[in-house]
């Protein structure tokens, strides 16, 4: 395997190609591409954020640009620091906003129509199969949840993707996650990905590209897929993939009405490693502080003291997030102990959860609900923690100083473990809860 891996870098053999190799590929003009080569590729959708789109207009401007290369394929989404919480986001903003407002891209969203980014662009059909989309923003991986290519770059890289329409990457190798069996009962993509960070370490994927595929995956829906894909990055990928299916096609029905183009792996094609996650052997699991790959069972650490919980972000704010919480919680009280603060990620589902009576639960709970926003989790507004406070949190990291002071500590948990612990008052599991009758 070794030999036949390095003669296909060397160009001796043609192997197949990975489902991330044939996208490269054809925004490349090429036939085939190889691990480590080194391409220039067209793409079709560059993405910045509050923060990072100030910086790309400031480097834009120094750099003597003066048009973009398409207004139709920029996405400029205010979510960081909005609806703005002092002078310096409100500069960001007005930085980005005039930049947007500029070269009239039809893709912008305020407050009133923003969302977090990451909810925003599929929601609104900016990514689709097969696609090419980079962005400002880490975890602009969401998109391979749709069969997309799609990962994060530095502001410098996304101003000349800008300009240019087109950036240079190097073609990354592949680990195959192959997915089995059932999800049980309150166990959700995002214990799936959490189980697999803790298994491979946060560079257990440096540069790689996660390839998700098994019959289990079509137990996951595209809420479980999109959580996964958001966080590939926290095990190092370039970015986490997809296969579409009837699961995809469903979803892309009611968002995309655009020609797209599907792609598939080459049965032949070449991984650097395999990895197995049987669904049915999996239970509801935190990462403690200080890092995602701390992971644990819940069980294993359940009744730790917390002070706050957050409930949404671009990894776990979607309409399937808060109807768990919700079932969780209905009838229910928060405990005194804690702040529970719940935010949809775009506004289509803040109207959703209104309509559909899942904030009266929150707030009849002793919940806050919140305009969409990324918020607490980048330590920005709506839930920054003070000096030895403690959250249970459904985003995406748990560094030191995240979401506050420096000794403040974030626990990573699923939608429903962090319902469960706002009714209990400490570190909980779903699964306790349906034992005790609270269901």
């Amino acid at each position: 395997r070794v030999l036949s891996a390095f003669l296909n870098q060397k160009g001796m053999i043609n192997m197949g190609m990975t489902l991330t190799q044939k996208i490269l590929a054809k925004h490349t003009g090429k036939e085939s591409v190889r691990v480590n080569d080194l391409i220039e590729a067209s793409l079709d959708l560059v993405l910045g954020n509050d923060v990072t789109t100030a910086m790309v207009a400031d480097i834009f401007d120094e750099s003597g640009f003066t048009e973009v290369f398409d207004p139709n394929k920029i996405a400029v989404v205010l979510d960081h620091y909005a609806p703005c919480k002092d002078i310096q986001s409100a500069e960001l903003c007005a930085r980005s906003r005039e930049f947007a407002q500029r070269f009239s891209m039809p893709n912008f969203f305020d407050v009133g129509e923003m969302g977090i980014e990451h909810a925003i662009i599929p929601e609104k059909g900016l990514a689709a199969p097969g696609e090419l989309i980079i962005g400002a923003d880490s975890h602009t991986c969401t998109y391979g949840a749709l069969g997309a290519f799609s990962t994060g770059v530095g502001s410098t890289d996304a101003t000349a993707a800008i300009a240019k329409g087109s950036l240079w990457f190097k073609v990354p190798g592949a680990i195959k996650v192959n997915i089995i069996g059932k999800l049980p009962k309150y166990v959700s993509g995002k214990d799936i990905i959490l189980h697999l960070i803790g298994e491979i370490g946060v560079d257990g994927a440096l540069y790689k590209s996660l390839e998700f595929t098994g019959d289990g995956v079509k137990e996951l829906t595209m809420a479980d897929r999109f959580t996964m894909a958001n966080m590939a990055i926290e095990c190092g990928a370039k970015n986490g993939i997809f296969s579409v299916d009837k699961t995809t096609i469903d979803y892309l029905n009611k968002t995309t009405n655009r020609p797209y183009e599907v792609f598939y792996a080459d049965d032949d094609a070449e991984y650097e490693r395999e990895v197995n996650i049987n669904l049915n052997e999996l239970a509801p699991i935190v990462a403690l502080p200080h890092l995602p790959s701390n992971t644990k069972s819940v069980d294993k650490v359940k009744g730790m003291h917390i002070d706050q919980v957050i409930i949404g972000s671009c990894t776990n704010g979607r309409i399937e997030d808060l109807r768990v919480a919700a079932e969780i919680m209905r009838g229910k009280k928060i405990a005194k102990n804690v702040r529970c603060i719940i935010i949809p990620a775009s506004q289509q589902i803040y109207l959703d959860a209104v309509n559909e009576g899942l904030v009266n639960i929150f707030i009849n709970a002793g919940a806050v609900f919140s305009t969409p926003t990324c918020g607490p989790c980048i330590g920005g507004h709506m839930g920054v923690m003070a000096s030895g406070e403690r959250a249970v949190s459904t985003t995406n990291r748990n560094f030191v100083g995240r979401m506050g002071h420096k000794t403040s500590e974030v626990i990573l948990a699923s939608p429903a473990v962090a319902a469960a612990s706002a009714i209990s008052g400490v570190l909980a599991s779903p699964i306790d809860l349906i034992i005790e009758g609270a269901f």
